[in-house]
């Protein structure tokens, strides 16, 4: 009976480990799953690498192939490893810059060669690594350059394939069939992994930019459409609300800058699809994140009032309560408009009138603060704190004045569709309800 006891001990002390390793297993498969769900284009991207692999592999299947390259082959099946990216722009601009840099730095490399070996063979070896540290020290030095930021891969293989053509031709004398097998594989593995991302189901950076852009407009819109109700406590059952969790979404503007600079660079890379040209504005993409980041540290500055442990009386606040909401509303319109027409690739004419609202409601605004300091002294604190409130919005309507003007000009830029006016049955009724004349022709 003992002995079946210590069996039994055994057998549950040798399943608890394998019952843990069960559950790790199963768990780093459920976040497989959720990662593939997230975005099913991951999914396409690890076949779209698998197959430009695939691909490349001929050159060694084949025994012509591999007698015209030999292990030179590995080159192209390095390249597609290295080339291939997520989005069509960052696919071609590594593509383009592999190819270019090597077949630059192989020329040069092989001239490299051939002038050191003009000096014998005690000055051959000093001349090639005067050269290499020459090159090497200039191109990295050339990496710094904020110009040279889209060919920064570029100027990476330049120097690792001048190096490895000047130095490898010391002991290797066929340095020029070697130059010329390396850059054929390159070439042939960049422009595989450039023809499976641009013809299966390919991604487009400039796409995901001109998303962003329309998607952080209204985050703003959101949050300056809800602030009026959050701040003054204005529902319908007299009940305070609670939106600042999805009035907070503004905050991811705040920290996009770096992800519209890089894809803004690799979308220059692109080539023209749909709406989007050869040649498309970009650079005025950027424009306008900047101005969007820049109205939303404003807000983030109008957050902290709603958020802060120290707040203003409501009596104090239902003084500036009136314009502060349309002023709020209007603004917040008027990016949700520009938004919409962005994505919609489409210009818009509607957000002048929203602008012009909110500017009268900042003169009635300015009115009242001067007439409450007077009429209110006792309050005078509370005043001039709401009046830095109200001083922020006057900053948000130029914000967004300057967003609407940097907005329309993407808008001409990118040649953006004009929408015609919608005429609604009451403007017919209108037009059709005005005075008659009768004409008489005589004879």
């Amino acid at each position: 009976m003992a002995s079946s006891n210590n069996d039994n001990d055994q057998v549950k002390a040798a399943a608890g480990p394998l019952k843990r390793l069960w559950g790790k297993i199963v768990t780093f498969g459920l976040k497989l799953k959720k990662l593939g769900q997230d975005d099913p284009r991951r999914i396409v991207h690890s076949l779209k690498v698998a197959l430009a692999l695939t691909l490349v592999s001929v050159l060694f299947y084949f025994q012509p192939l591999y007698e015209g390259f030999g292990l030179a082959a590995m080159w192209a099946i390095l390249t597609v490893v290295v080339v291939f990216e997520f989005s069509v722009g960052a696919t071609i601009g590594r593509g383009l810059n592999r190819m270019m840099a090597t077949i630059v730095a192989a020329a040069l490399g092989i001239g490299a060669h051939r002038l050191a070996t003009l000096s014998g063979n005690q000055g051959e070896p000093i001349l090639i690594a005067l050269f290499v540290f020459v090159e090497a020290g200039i191109v990295t030095f050339l990496r710094f350059l904020p110009q040279m930021k889209r060919y920064d891969f570029g100027l990476l293989i330049f120097n690792l394939t001048f190096c490895l053509i000047s130095v490898s031709g010391y002991r290797d004398d066929d340095v020029i069939r070697m130059g010329f097998e390396r850059a054929c594989t390159i070439i042939i593995g960049s422009c595989t992994a450039v023809a499976v991302c641009v013809f299966i189901r390919p991604v487009w950076i400039g796409v995901e930019l001109h998303i962003q852009i329309a998607a952080n407009m209204e985050k703003l819109a959101n949050f300056l459409e809800g602030f009026g109700d959050e701040y003054f406590k204005v529902s319908e059952n007299g009940q305070p609300r609670d939106k600042l969790s999805s009035l907070e979404e503004y905050k991811s503007v705040l920290t996009s800058k770096g992800s519209q600079d890089t894809m803004a660079n690799l979308a220059r890379w692109e080539p023209g699809h749909g709406q989007f040209r050869f040649r498309h504005p970009w650079k005025q993409y950027l424009e306008v994140g900047t101005l969007t980041r820049r109205c939303a540290f404003k807000i983030e500055a109008l957050n902290n009032y709603m958020t802060s442990e120290i707040q203003t009386p409501k009596e104090v606040k239902s003084i500036i309560q009136g314009p502060s909401m349309v002023i709020s509303s209007e603004c917040g319109k008027a990016l949700k408009e520009l938004a919409t027409s962005i994505r919609k690739m489409t210009k818009s004419s509607s957000t002048e009138s929203h602008i012009a609202n909110s500017k009268d409601a900042a003169e009635e605004l300015k009115v009242v603060i001067r007439s409450s300091l007077c009429k209110h002294p006792g309050d005078s604190l509370h005043i001039i704190q709401e009046g830095t409130v109200a001083s922020l919005f006057f900053e948000i309507i130029t914000c967004t004045e300057k967003i609407c003007e940097a907005a329309h000009k993407l808008a001409s830029e990118a040649h953006f569709k004009d929408v015609k006016p919608k005429v609604t049955p009451d403007q017919e009724n209108s037009v059709n309800d005005g005075p008659h004349h009768v004409i008489m022709i005589e004879g």
